[in-house]
């Protein structure tokens, strides 16, 4: 990590601005969270050849999206705190209504706790730029889909398809899309690159 000093426009203040770099992964479905597996399961080292590189938080093995790895181990627990805010884009079995989102936003009772939505947002179909899963998912005919965008910082195992089933929509498909100012920005599934992490203190 590179760390140096700032003087502000204050005279007697001095701000610390930490710099670590990190790795921005796109994680494909079925893929482990972990660089190891022993049952031959897809895991972070079939894509990611970089030594000491840890991963910020966890993704389900059947969830896609951004994952944020570091080999700094300060950066790794503040990126995986409540500090962060994680947004999923969700795809529903159901049509999504108002009373829905209300009680994703209001909380929902979730084995233990309280599994609450800070931000909820129906969308009218789905994003143009999402790739096709391989393989994709199951659907009933004569069920709808919706799709929703779903933030949250309680980081729970499970906890947005958890929280969905509970209010009556069980998800097909979730891709994490961002990790508080980090997002996909067009990085395919599978793809990786390093990123600056900065840190104010």
């Amino acid at each position: 990590m590179l760390s140096f000093l700032l003087q502000s426009l204050h005279p007697n203040k001095v701000i610390i601005l930490s710099l670590s770099e990190i790795i921005i992964f796109n994680k494909p479905y079925h893929v482990l969270s972990q660089f190891t597996d022993t049952e031959n399961r897809k895991h972070l080292g079939d894509y990611i050849e970089q030594p000491d590189y840890y991963a910020a938080g966890r993704l389900d093995y059947d969830s896609e999206g951004l994952m944020i790895l570091t080999n700094d181990g300060p950066t790794q627990h503040l990126i995986a705190s409540k500090q962060f805010l994680k947004t999923y884009l969700v795809q529903v079995e159901g049509r999504a209504q108002v009373s829905h989102l209300e009680k994703l936003r209001q909380g929902v009772q979730v084995k233990d706790y309280c599994a609450k939505a800070l931000k909820v947002e129906l969308l009218f179909k789905k994003p143009a730029w999402l790739w096709k899963r391989s393989p994709p998912i199951r659907t009933r005919k004569n069920i709808p889909t919706s799709w929703l965008l779903i933030s949250i910082n309680q980081g729970k195992n499970r906890q947005v398809r958890r929280m969905s089933a509970a209010v009556g929509l069980p998800v097909l498909r979730l891709i994490r899309t961002q990790i508080g100012d980090f997002k996909l920005n067009g990085l395919a599934p599978s793809a990786w690159q390093f990123a600056q992490f900065k840190k104010l203190k």
